[in-house]
């Protein structure tokens, strides 16, 4: 099992360096956390409210605040493209434009983005040789284009690595990896990001 995981790590390796390149979203004008912050406010029903879950499949909404940019900006183009089944998700992307995502994930990334502590709360466990490696040990993503998993809520980990084991959440890397992982693995990996410190955080609306 290590040794798959392991070999697993090289291919996502050799894959990702002739990615990098690529970006998440097309080309335009910078984003402009300002105008994010004057859209987002669709963003704090959910977003916004400390321990508000989704209603089915039952789990924690995600903490968005101090996510890397690069990969908020990702996830709403997936979101809109249906590589991320969700309905309320894809509804509120498909309303976006390609520059409207890029501020909207320009603001919830910017206020105050979550860095590297150098040090991890804990022994990674087995299940987690292959997620450090993207992730980082502390749960902090290595580049902009990978999330910070650093207290994001455990069953939200969990259920994003069951859709990627399953298919129905989509990205190269992300199934392949998850492939390899048992529901018991699922589980450790969960638990140990979540109590990874500095924390990703729930966003107030402003005022």
């Amino acid at each position: 099992m290590l040794f798959n995981r392991i070999r697993l790590v090289a291919v996502a390796t050799v894959f990702i360096g002739t990615m990098l390149g690529m970006p998440a979203m097309a080309d335009g004008a910078a984003a402009d956390a300002a105008h994010g912050g004057k859209l987002a406010y669709t963003c704090f029903g959910c977003h916004g409210i400390p321990n508000y879950r989704n209603s089915y499949p039952a789990y924690h909404v995600p903490k968005i605040g101090g996510q890397h940019e690069a990969y908020l900006a990702s996830a709403l183009s997936e979101y809109r493209a249906g590589a991320r089944p969700h309905p309320t998700m894809k509804t509120q992307a498909s309303s976006m434009s390609e520059q409207d995502a890029k501020d909207i994930a320009a603001y919830f990334a910017t206020s105050t983005p979550v860095t590297s502590a150098g040090k991890s709360v804990g022994t990674p466990p087995a299940a987690a040789a292959t997620c450090v490696a993207c992730h980082g040990p502390d749960g902090v993503g290595i580049t902009g284009d990978y999330p910070t998993l650093a207290g994001q809520h455990a069953d939200y980990i969990e259920q994003a690595l069951k859709a990627y084991r399953k298919g129905t959440r989509q990205n190269a890397i992300m199934n392949g990896m998850a492939a390899a992982l048992t529901d018991a693995d699922i589980h450790a990996v969960a638990q140990y990001f979540a109590q990874q410190s500095p924390s990703l955080w729930v966003p107030k609306a402003p005022r």
